[in-house]
């Protein structure tokens, strides 16, 4: 070999160290393989390189996998596989690699959790919750969809709320993931608007913009919505005027995104999101939880007594989708005559049903989908009641009581109460430490968020939604632990 080449060789051998190294062989691989990909037009070329760089990297520093995860999350495309089965790739791969690194770190014990932490109250709630559909299971209409449920469970929860708890040490560290995963919702929403300008930003052809990396216009709403707060709370959190502007920059596309994506539930979450920060800021969550209670509690019970629920019966003919009207879409919603919102009525219609006739166990986790059909009333149908799609409940609240029975219903609803009382708590007590205040305010509402989208949707087993679901868990467990941690050294000198 040429003399200068051997020289250039052993310069560039000993400048680069064993990760940077690995970082070079990483690139290589996933451009080769997405250049694979792209040429024979076939997604699952990037498995093996994403599968063995991901066992590679994590042998040298698992966390990459964590921020690299969230950097494509925006772009994940769902592929079909053998048996009638999907996956979403690179997400799915990305979260089982993180699952098997997480789980290895603790068993190591290179990475370690408190013993509060793991006696606090949410990852206490969460192991029942993981017991009770692990004993429901029993009782399925279909075991093997309950047993991949709560596998696919595991690989959420280990990897972003244990996960979460092993990288985020200091406050200032919660905002690299938030970062990371804006600057990718960021490109998505470019990426979007490029193909929607094409046709006019019309309200129509929003699902079509979106393909293929998101199904439809809810999902790609949820994820901007939901980035919304922690952005803010970034740019309040940055020491510098350059990265104060860049997160303005980057919340001005963000709005964007949500604003063309035309998403109702997405649009009003924001004000909603604000409501509550008002609430929490009053101590006035318990007196807020009571009234949701009280009010659906009442609700429900005027519309099941009786045949009151058949007053909501759509028209079939009326019912209609204004796909290219967005403001008559909106008049249609309230008016009870649009289509999408008359179709979650049908389900819902169902799902009571379902939940009369199994009130303890339900149908078993991840069964509502054939199951439902057997407990539809025609009265109700619209004309998308086929439902190629293969969508649920759209109401997640109603979903766990008709697939999982009262106590999965119950222990939901107490996770999600006890998380807004913690989080008041941890609000006011972090007074006198606004880095962690902020950490609190951006989780919790993004938290808040994805709840008032769950009234509508089931965003927790949804890849680019899911994630930040258990990520806000994670951030109020570890807001605990700084807050306390600052108060020990304080009670050891007063004892002294």
């Amino acid at each position: 070999m040429n003399p200068p080449v051997n020289e250039l060789l052993h310069r560039l051998r000993r400048s680069l160290d064993g990760a940077q190294l690995l970082f070079v062989v990483f690139v290589l691989l996933l451009v080769g393989g997405g250049a694979a990909a792209a040429l024979r037009q076939q997604p699952a070329l990037l498995l093996p390189g994403l599968l063995v760089v991901g066992l590679a990297v994590a042998l040298v520093e698992w966390r990459w996998l964590y921020y690299l995860l969230f950097f494509l999350l925006p772009f994940t495309e769902e592929i079909s596989l053998f048996g009638g089965l999907s996956m979403d790739v690179p997400s799915e791969p990305l979260m089982l690699a993180l699952t098997a690194c997480v789980g290895v770190a603790l068993l190591l014990r290179t990475g370690q959790l408190p013993r509060r932490e793991w006696l606090h109250p949410l990852v206490l709630i969460l192991g029942l919750m993981l017991l009770w559909t692990a004993l429901d299971t029993a009782f399925s209409v279909d075991k093997t969809k309950s047993i991949k449920y709560l596998l696919a469970k595991a690989w959420y929860i280990t990897p972003f709320l244990l996960g979460t708890l092993l990288i985020v040490r200091r406050p200032h560290e919660t905002w690299r993931f938030v970062a990371v995963y804006a600057t990718g919702a960021c490109l998505s929403v470019l990426y979007v608007a490029a193909r929607h300008a094409t046709k006019g930003f019309s309200f129509e052809d929003i699902n079509w913009a979106l393909h293929p990396f998101f199904r439809n216009h809810v999902i790609y709403a949820t994820m901007l919505a939901l980035l919304m707060p922690f952005g803010w709370l970034a740019m309040r959190a940055a020491r510098t005027a350059g990265v104060r502007l860049l997160w303005q920059v980057g919340l001005g596309i963000l709005l964007f995104g949500l604003l063309t994506s035309y998403t109702r539930a997405s649009i009003l979450s924001l004000p909603i999101a604000g409501l509550f920060y008002v609430v929490m800021r009053w101590r006035l969550t318990r007196l807020m939880l009571v009234a949701v209670a009280l009010g659906t509690s009442l609700a429900v019970s005027y519309v099941v007594s009786g045949d009151n629920y058949m007053e909501f019966a759509p028209n079939y003919e009326r019912t209609v989708f204004n796909g290219q009207n967005f403001e008559k879409h909106l008049t249609a919603t309230y008016k009870l005559q649009d289509v999408s919102g008359m179709e979650r009525v049908y389900r819902w219609v169902a799902a009571a049903r379902m939940i009369a006739d199994k009130p303890l166990v339900g149908s078993g986790a991840a069964t509502f989908y054939p199951e439902y059909k057997r407990y539809t009333i025609k009265s109700f149908r619209t004309y998308v009641s086929d439902n190629r799609e293969k969508s649920t409940t759209h109401n997640y609240f109603l979903l766990q009581l008709a697939e999982q029975g009262i106590p999965g219903f119950l222990l939901f609803l107490l996770l999600v109460a006890t998380s807004l009382l913690r989080a008041e708590s941890l609000y006011h007590r972090a007074r006198q430490r606004p880095e962690v205040q902020r950490v609190v305010l951006a989780a919790v509402l993004a938290f808040v968020i994805i709840v008032f989208h769950l009234t509508l949707n089931e965003l927790v087993e949804v890849d680019k939604v899911g994630p930040v679901f258990f990520i806000c868990l994670a951030l109020l467990i570890r807001a605990e632990a700084w807050l306390e941690e600052a108060n020990e050294p304080a009670s050891e000198s007063q004892l002294t």
